[in-house]
């Protein structure tokens, strides 16, 4: 081989090299910090639109199709989440109707201090029927719900464990 064709392919390989250190640094930087939420200009312009009596009857009340779109408490149904292992032992959140995503992403509803937990790691839902859910989104290390592995949405039962690395959490009542 000629020099010239040996100090390309040198070239080459070095530059493979260094995209390769970069791609894995990015992937690295985005799992530790997430990614970043932009605040949509909606909601700065909403204090300046507080003062017309237009905008104050839609702020006082949700809208007819809202109310429509959270499904009602069962009676029995569970009232709360309590994480009952790991770092954050004895956190209780209530149980609302809202969505609730645990992470390691800061804008989690549980942002999980654990190494074995992602960005966003998992999600617990509450159906049409206000059946509450967990699901994985995607997470390297799992999720599982009583020793088994998640591989889809699967409906959750009082008291059933979510296991999230070292973080144990609890539907209670």
């Amino acid at each position: 081989m000629s020099d010239l064709t040996l100090t390309v392919m040198r070239l080459g390989f070095l530059a493979v090299l260094w995209l390769f250190v970069i791609v894995a640094v990015q992937v690295i930087r985005s799992d530790l910090f997430g990614t970043r939420v932009n605040q949509r200009s909606g909601r700065a312009a909403a204090p300046a639109a507080a003062g017309t009596p237009a905008a104050r009857p839609s702020q006082e009340r949700p809208a007819p199709a809202q109310q429509q779109q959270q499904p009602r408490q069962r009676r029995g149904a569970p009232t709360h989440l309590v994480v009952t292992a790991g770092s954050l032992q004895g956190t209780t959140v209530a149980l609302q109707g809202q969505t609730i995503t645990l992470g390691r992403a800061h804008d989690s509803t549980i942002v999980l201090d654990d190494d074995y937990a992602s960005s966003r790691h998992a999600r617990i839902y509450p159906d049409q029927t206000g059946q509450w859910t967990v699901e994985d989104l995607g997470s390297t290390n799992g999720t599982y719900l009583d020793r088994q592995r998640l591989t889809a949405p699967t409906p959750l039962q009082v008291g059933m464990p979510i296991r999230i690395g070292r973080t144990v959490i609890e539907l209670r009542k």
